[in-house]
């Protein structure tokens, strides 16, 4: 009888601790299947707001391109994949919500979407310094969307030149979720004017396309809990977690004979 009882512990320890195929599977069905190949999902991207701390790429350009070389500084520094150049020839967003451009002074950007900053921009050179003949084009970019990624995932500051990521692709790029990571419930610090707030965004789940999170933004800081299983020190596998508890019942059938015999 208590030889049954061991056994049908183990039994349900090994069942209950092994990590499935249900922990690791991005964007199920509520069944826990795959999501339907033709299903259309709405994902929700709303455009992005400028940021104290953002640095701004901003292009002019007019008929002669002598009157817009000013506006246009030679980066300089590191000009590879690390954005290292427009961090020195870039335009950063202050703690006031501004930028120091050339000749036209200070201009808050601070809330504007890139867009809006570009009609800023070429208003306020038609108002200072051309003239509708001119014929001026501005382009805004932001200096790459840069993020974190900290937890069970690789640690580290990355950069994509993308106006648009979302998470899934952003935890690609790290080197996705390691497979004891609990993408049921990662979690997304994200900047905002008052201050940083937390949200939360289940991967596993295929609604997690209509989160509000699903698209990342500059600056968030993308973290990954463990599963308690891991916690718990429980094996990744079935065979990791039976060895386990193999050992654990081992040292405890040793330590009651050790004290039976004393």
């Amino acid at each position: 009888m208590k030889r049954l009882f061991w056994s049908f512990l183990i039994l349900i320890l090994l069942c209950s601790s092994c990590i499935t195929n249900k922990d690791l599977v991005y964007l199920q069905n509520n069944d826990g299947t795959l999501g339907n190949e033709s299903l259309q999902i709405q994902s929700i991207s709303k455009p992005y707001r400028v940021e104290i701390n953002d640095i701004l790429s901003i292009n002019v350009k007019a008929l002669d391109n002598e009157l817009t070389a000013i506006f246009n500084p030679v980066q300089r520094g590191n000009t590879g994949s690390s954005g290292g150049g427009l961090y020195f020839s870039g335009f950063t967003v202050d703690l006031h919500g501004n930028i120091e451009f050339p000749i036209l002074g200070e201009i808050n950007v601070l809330g504007f979407t890139v867009e809006e900053i570009e009609a800023k921009v070429k208003e306020e050179l038609l108002k200072q310094y051309f003239k509708e003949t001119a014929e001026i084009f501005v382009t805004v970019k932001l200096a790459g969307l840069k993020y974190t990624t900290i937890g069970e995932v690789a640690t580290g500051v990355h950069i994509l030149y993308q106006d648009r990521v979302n998470i899934i692709e952003a935890l690609a790029n790290a080197g996705d979720i390691s497979t004891t990571g609990d993408r049921s419930d990662v979690l997304i610090i994200r900047q905002y004017p008052n201050g940083q707030k937390i949200h939360h965004i289940n991967l596993l789940d295929i609604s997690a396309m209509q989160s509000p999170y699903y698209f990342i933004e500059p600056n968030d800081i993308i973290m990954v809990k463990p599963l308690k299983r891991k916690a718990l020190g429980a094996g990744q596998t079935a065979v990791q977690t039976f060895t386990t508890l193999a050992s654990i019942f081992s040292v405890l059938v040793s330590t009651f004979f050790l004290a039976k015999n004393l």
